[in-house]
């Protein structure tokens, strides 16, 4: 029996406090720039889709939908640029706390990596770079 060509998906969700509100954190999650200052290489849109650089190598990804100052998801795409089932995702969630009126930031990370230590690590380091940006 041949070996499946689809690989088993991991689901990453970490959470973490910023000192800074949605209104200034959301351009910093779904516009090419802000992402470009803490999340990878560079972003670029092209043709309506966000190219993330990493390693100076792009990965596709569509805004697969958002609500201003609240949420943002990311869908990657193919190499092909193409939708594919069970495709990658990313969630950048901000809540906001009613009772102390703390701001977190929840990462929903849907991908093919299972290291959860690696993961924790990665995302620890991409947060302390979105907060050196924010001033939170």
């Amino acid at each position: 029996m041949p070996l499946s060509a689809t690989r088993l998906k991991h689901r990453f969700t970490v959470e973490y406090p910023i000192n800074a509100s949605p209104k200034i954190l959301y351009p910093y999650l779904a516009s090419a720039s802000g992402l470009s200052h803490w999340f990878c290489q560079d972003v670029r849109i092209e043709g309506g889709r966000y190219n993330f650089i990493w390693d100076n190598q792009p990965h596709y990804a569509e805004m697969a939908s958002h609500r201003t100052n609240r949420s943002v998801r990311f869908v990657f795409l193919d190499e092909n640029k193409r939708h594919a089932t069970d495709a990658n995702y990313l969630d950048f969630l901000l809540e906001e706390s009613q009772l102390t009126q703390e701001v977190y930031l929840r990462i929903v990370d849907y991908s093919e990596e299972t290291d959860t230590v690696e993961l924790q690590e990665m995302w620890d380091s991409l947060i302390q770079k979105l907060r050196e940006q924010v001033g939170g």
